[in-house]
């Protein structure tokens, strides 16, 4: 089983990407979970969200508390909390960010992936949610899901504009992060 913490910012979309994750994923003829947590409600206040995926039922209903994998979608939250906490090693970190490992603090015992996606997603989406475009990468780099899955995922998330925006979005960083 592959679990995935993302951490964002009310209104990045966290929490409709771990959504959009899981939907990928059981596309992909995978089980999966995905749920948030929040603590203040409000836009900008730090949001988690979580996605579990397998090839057999998934019977835990637990919080994740040691991700193989980590999606942040905005890097200021490792100022403000220990976004690496309960890591395993040799797992996988995926940034939205121009910083290095180094600049962010990040142990060599994960596997960084630091990608600007804010740039793709505005230029496509004309404003800077990065949640679809941090989920290219993440297919890029795993290949846990398909990235035509998560393409129809976006589909069934959105409405039809607002999806092939994201589509464009998802396949633009894919191919970047392919790079």
């Amino acid at each position: 089983m592959k679990e995935i913490r993302l951490h964002g910012r009310g209104g990045q979309g966290a929490v409709t990407a771990a959504s959009i994750l899981a939907v990928a994923a059981f596309l992909d003829g995978k089980y999966t979970q995905a749920f948030p947590t929040f603590g203040v409600e409000r836009r900008g206040a730090p949001v988690q969200a979580f996605v579990r995926i397998d090839d057999k039922f998934i019977r835990r209903r637990d919080m994740i508390y040691e991700p193989d994998i980590l999606m942040v979608l905005d890097s200021t939250l490792f100022k403000v909390m220990d976004v690496a906490s309960g890591l395993k090693k040799g797992g996988m970190v995926i940034v939205n960010t121009n910083k290095t490992a180094k600049d962010l603090g990040l142990s060599a015992d994960y596997d960084v992936r630091t990608i600007d996606v804010s740039k793709e997603a505005f230029e496509v989406l004309g404003r800077d949610i990065v949640n679809t475009a941090i989920l290219g990468a993440f297919a890029a780099y795993t290949g846990l899901v398909r990235k035509e899955s998560l393409c129809e995922a976006v589909k069934e998330q959105f409405p039809e504009e607002l999806a092939k925006k994201n589509i464009k979005l998802v396949e633009q960083v894919y191919e970047k992060a392919k790079r």
